[in-house]
């Protein structure tokens, strides 16, 4: 049997909550998607806020562009396994 392959995406993380959402309000004005996530229990430690913009393996040249473009603040981008499991704590 096969086993699918993983799914690489990009967590950006934050100093704070605000940087997060201004950094979201920028992409969307450039018409790129990034999905508010909770940061991975395994990036936590060295960075101060839960919050994380998750970005697809497709569209990171971009993010990184208007990140530069805008002078957005970010602490650090991180390449993992995407942890999103549509169907998590799904009961019926």
């Amino acid at each position: 049997m096969d086993t699918p392959a993983q799914e690489i995406s990009y967590y950006i993380l934050f100093g704070n909550y605000t940087q997060g959402l201004a950094l979201q309000a920028l992409l969307k004005q450039e018409g790129l998607t990034a999905r508010i996530a909770p940061t991975p229990r395994n990036l936590e430690g060295s960075q101060p806020c839960g919050m994380s913009l998750l970005v697809k393996q497709e569209d990171i040249d971009a993010v990184r562009a208007c990140i530069e473009k805008h002078g957005a603040e970010y602490l650090r981008i991180v390449e993992a396994v995407n942890q999103i499991r549509p169907g998590r704590n799904r009961f019926c």
